[in-house]
């Protein structure tokens, strides 16, 4: 196991005293393969969603869906493992006795109808069920930690107001998603306290909803940095051609590109500009100088490659970061665990101005395309945070769930 990454073992989970902590599930909406079902799913089914141990400790005691579709799985889960469906945010946390009943919420806003904007974002309300959360922690006068799936929001207003929120009210919040925590070949982290010198981080998919597992794949890494975080000043975006016109003409970029593509195990073959039809770019320049690509290439990728720079090493940081491609979706499950330990602990497993960050940069970087692909001056994302010098990725081998430790 590489060191400080994290081995998903059962006695990780159950090591606790006192009995499981009562869970919340508050969701846009729950049907098949969607973030609920792969993750709500684990604490109903266990680990392999298959109804048998080992999964969270935690017991989910109540569910709140802003929408019910066709294919809805709600509903039947309620009935298969007893845990009520209520029609409002209130109830739901409240088990109906007017006080706060449940000890954590997770806060699923992914997927489900919902427009999208003229800067190609899904305007998901995770802002909005948010804001009725803690309405209801302020109603009662006592809160609970909160995990919000993926963004916090499409706009950097709305996400910047979640996080202050939870500041003002003194409550755990995390947020992102399994992209950071899932396993990597090679197992291996950015060595904390290194100085980073440039960085590359690939994958595939729509600018608004893979483009943020893109800039957290990078972010996570870049941000065990030396200094620790300190925001970042500028963001362009950039497609089509002139994300080849980039690539040629900047050396860095194009040899800490083709080292992290290298990693690949989902790679097209042929001719990579031919199967490319959209490329996109994101530029990011950080306060303290670091300088990153992240790149979008539907069609000749379909997994998470980072490459870093580190100042007095000949080769750079590289790896894959693995997601499986189908049930039971392990990831979720090392997205899970992470989870677990704040339920548990009441303290952050790693800060959530990563995705604040993440959300901000993202944001930015659609804004930059919106407006006819400038450079944006970006004061607003002076964020700054330290990460801890563990790692919380998953170690072990990825072909079992949870993975066995050594």
């Amino acid at each position: 196991m590489a060191a400080g990454a994290v081995a998903m073992s059962p006695r990780l989970l159950t090591a606790h005293p006192g009995p499981p902590k009562k869970i919340a599930a508050i969701m846009t909406v729950y049907r098949p393969n969607s973030h609920s079902d792969v993750l709500v799913g684990k604490y109903l089914e266990g680990w392999l969603q298959d109804d048998k141990s080992p999964g969270p400790r935690s017991e989910l005691v109540s569910m709140y869906t802003a929408q019910v579709p066709d294919n809805d799985m709600s509903r039947g889960m309620s009935k298969k493992h007893n845990v009520p469906i209520y029609q409002t945010i209130y109830e739901a946390l409240t088990l109906g006795t007017g006080e706060l009943a449940v000890d954590g919420v997770l806060l699923i806003g992914e997927h489900g109808d919902y427009p999208t904007n003229d800067k190609a974002q899904k305007l998901y309300p995770r802002f909005e069920l948010f804001l009725e959360i803690t309405d209801v922690f302020r109603q009662v006068g006592k809160t609970a930690p909160i995990f919000n799936d993926k963004h916090l929001s499409y706009s950097w207003i709305k996400a910047k107001r979640m996080v202050d929120i939870s500041k003002e009210m003194d409550f755990p919040m995390m947020a992102g998603s399994s992209v950071p925590v899932s396993h990597r070949k090679p197992a291996i982290d950015f060595p904390w306290g290194a100085k980073a010198e440039k960085a590359v981080a690939i994958s595939y998919s729509g600018l608004d909803i893979y483009g943020f597992h893109l800039l957290e794949s990078l972010q996570c890494m870049v941000e065990r940095r030396q200094g620790g975080e300190t925001g970042v000043k500028a963001v362009q975006c950039l497609q089509n051609q002139a994300v080849w016109d980039f690539l040629d003409k900047t050396p860095w970029a194009k040899r800490l590109f083709d080292k992290a593509i290298s990693h690949s195990e989902r790679r097209a073959s042929g001719d990579m500009r031919q199967n490319v039809k959209e490329p996109a770019v994101f530029l990011v320049d950080y306060n303290d100088g670091l300088q990153a690509a992240a790149f979008l290439l539907t069609g000749a990728v379909q997994d998470f490659t980072v490459a870093i720079d580190v100042e007095g090493r000949s080769e750079p940081v590289s790896t894959l970061m693995w997601l499986d491609s189908g049930k039971p979706h392990r990831h979720f499950a090392c997205l899970a665990m992470n989870i677990e330990k704040m339920f548990e602990s009441g303290q952050a497993t790693y800060p959530v101005e990563r995705t604040l960050l993440t959300s901000g940069t993202l944001d930015f970087a659609l804004e930059s395309r919106f407006q006819g692909y400038k450079k944006l001056e970006t004061p607003q994302l002076n964020v700054r945070y330290l990460v801890p010098k563990k790692s919380n990725f998953c170690a072990g081998p990825p072909n079992t769930n949870p993975p066995a430790s050594e």
